[in-house]
């Protein structure tokens, strides 16, 4: 589904990567690239389309329409089938798509162990992505996104019963174009282009930011039966 995202790049290297936008009027975000397990509620580095040509901006992961009342919790992902007509991200999507630069996901099976996903060729990708601006009671306007998600390809099927789209280079800049409806970019990306292994659970929480938390673990077949069998998740 897509519960954490990491970027195993520094800005410089990730403007390097995605060099079709531009970069001068961002925050490089100082110490936070690197970044291992990257959370919801965090900010990180969106491209969006900024007049006539692609930009990096700022965005907090958790989208927030302008009407949302804070209280409420900011939803990290946004389904695919419901994007183009849910209240809360139809106008998004119809305008303000942005691509979500990272090196990976984690996910984590129904019996809680947790996995990276990456390309086969470690390379930076994009998720599909909508933002949204929130102005808070004080007056400061706060970039919001959300990821898209999709039916799983078959690696990921084992897993997790969803995905978050992946948009392939070429695709990128149609997602950002001022197409109403692209609805057909939002589909499982080739698994065989792709990578997955399973990981520590101290994944789990955000204070864990080292990249010591990518490494890959043995899982004994045995162990997670009888974890998923007494609830010891």
């Amino acid at each position: 589904m897509c519960r954490r995202v990491y970027i195993s790049q520094s800005f410089d290297e990730l403007a390097e990567s995605f060099s079709f936008a531009e970069r001068d009027k961002v925050d490089d975000l100082g110490d936070r690239l690197p970044r291992y397990n990257g959370a919801p509620a965090e900010v990180y580095h969106i491209i969006m389309q900024d007049g006539s040509s692609p930009a990096f901006a700022i965005a907090r992961w958790g989208f927030m329409p302008t009407w949302m009342d804070p209280r409420r919790q900011a939803p990290a992902i946004v389904r695919a089938d419901t994007i183009a007509t849910h209240h809360m991200f139809r106008e998004a999507y119809r305008s303000h798509r942005c691509l979500v630069p990272v090196s990976g996901f984690i996910d984590w099976s129904e019996s809680n162990q947790p996995h990276a996903v990456a390309l086969k060729d470690r390379s930076t990708f994009a998720l599909a992505g909508i933002w949204e601006v929130w102005r808070h009671p004080v007056g400061i306007d706060i970039r919001t996104f959300a990821v898209a998600t999709c039916a799983p390809n078959e690696m990921i099927s084992t897993i997790h019963n969803r995905m978050p789209v992946l948009l392939r280079p070429e695709d990128y800049e149609r997602w950002l174009s001022a197409d109403p409806d692209p609805r057909d970019l939002m589909k499982p990306f080739d698994t065989e282009k792709m990578t997955m292994w399973p990981v520590a659970r101290r994944v789990g929480s955000s204070r864990n930011g080292g990249p010591e938390v990518l490494a890959q673990v043995d899982v004994n077949p045995k162990q997670v039966a009888q974890r998923q069998s007494s609830g010891r998740f």
